[in-house]
């Protein structure tokens, strides 16, 4: 056991040891990230359940390499610092006020989140119909593979995570505006405008990427009326503001295709699990999840058959991943909400509750499968509870 040093100040921690407490492990003497092991307890100290060898599923935004512009940063996760995580990539990024990404286009559906302040998003489809909206704190957006548009901070500037159908996608190899012209001879540009090629003395050299502007004005003294009309389906989502699924343990606000139409390759679930509570155990039959903790701390157990299950901690800004039909758990192992995204690439969001599955089953089947008897059998809930938590025994 650590001893406290004499003399030490009242909010010593003793340092941790990779000892759990039926006395497996032994002290760790050697080189060592001590605040790493202080945030990772479950890690430094697996549950004796844990068993066999499941890939890294944790990586912090604060391990990523940030691009900072004058306008605003950005910094990524991708397959490259994720390996397992092949079906979805994300960018996190904050504008200063005025601040402009400029406008572009992606290969990839591009589905974000609103985490702090207000922006302006602009969009064009295919048919020549545009959209314009302000957005908050909570809201959604998605635009369509191949849609141009464009995001500028307003007064207070804004921070946002981007969240893109490919794991292997990377924000710095987009299709920019500022790039295209750059690499294009003015003469050809001047045959596409009907312009001299004077009006092209000043364009870019290379891509802008971020770059600083002035606050725009109201929205209305930016919109742009088109002979075509507005797009049909809104590029944005109130996710924060819908109605919650609520139970003991916290809420669900779940948002796809069935309320937000033109998300057809993203779904998600914004989730609050209270002090105390847990996300049920559970698992997804459509594919893998890509999470992002946005408040509190976690611990997640994930289960892949045949003996084989690891658990990770969490806290805000760090991501997840659980591979498609992995069993898995996140308890709340703090004082606070613990607030996260789980997202799919699905038009749909759909998962399966072991509490459900169990109670629908005919418990003779259960309890002969289990060695359990009435004090679980006759506590099984056949409606699903996301998140639970249990009275005190």
């Amino acid at each position: 056991m650590e001893r406290r040093p004499k003399n030490c100040p009242s909010d010593y921690v003793p340092v941790p040891q990779p000892i759990r407490d039926d006395g497996a492990g032994g002290i760790d003497l050697g080189p060592r990230d001590v605040m790493r092991d202080l945030e990772n307890p479950d890690m430094l100290v697996p549950p004796a359940t844990d068993a066999g060898s499941i890939p890294n599923l944790k990586f912090s935004f604060s391990d990523t390499h940030m691009q900072l512009n004058h306008g605003g940063w950005s910094r990524e996760v991708t397959v490259r610092q994720l390996p397992i995580a092949t079906t979805l990539a994300a960018v996190n990024m904050y504008l200063t006020p005025g601040g402009v990404r400029e406008l572009h286009w992606h290969q990839q559906a591009e589905w974000a989140y609103m985490l702090w302040g207000r922006a302006r998003i602009t969009a064009v489809d295919q048919d020549g119909r545009n959209f314009i909206a302000d957005v908050g704190r909570g809201d959604v957006w998605y635009f369509p593979p191949g849609i141009p548009h464009s995001i500028q901070g307003l007064d207070e500037g804004c921070e946002f995570l981007l969240v893109f159908d490919d794991g292997s996608f990377s924000d710095l190899n987009t299709l920019s505006i500022s790039d295209w012209f750059a690499h294009t001879p003015k003469d050809v540009l001047a045959a596409n405008f009907c312009v001299p090629e004077r009006a092209f003395a000043h364009i870019p050299t290379k891509q802008r990427y971020i770059f600083q502007a002035e606050v725009p004005g109201p929205l209305e003294s930016q919109e742009v009326s088109s002979p075509y009309g507005t797009v049909p389906k809104s590029f944005t989502h109130r996710l924060l503001a819908q109605e919650p699924i609520i139970t003991p343990g916290g809420t669900v606000r779940i948002v796809d295709s069935t309320n937000f139409p033109i998300s057809t390759t993203i779904a998600a679930a914004l989730v609050e699990v209270k002090p105390g509570g847990m996300r049920e155990m559970h698992w997804h039959p459509n594919n893998d999840e890509w999470q992002y903790y946005l408040a509190g701390t976690a611990r997640m157990t994930v289960f892949a058959a045949n003996g084989v299950a690891r658990t990770f901690n969490y806290r805000a800004g760090d991501v997840g991943y659980v591979p498609f039909a992995f069993g898995h758990y996140i308890q709340n192992t703090g004082d606070q909400s613990l607030w996260f995204l789980e997202m799919f690439k699905s038009d749909r969001f759909a998962d399966v509750s072991l509490n459900q599955w169990m109670a629908l089953t005919p418990r003779e089947l259960v309890e002969d499968n289990l060695h359990v008897g009435p004090e679980l059998i006759n506590v099984l809930r056949k409606e699903k509870w996301p998140v639970v938590k249990c009275k005190q025994r």
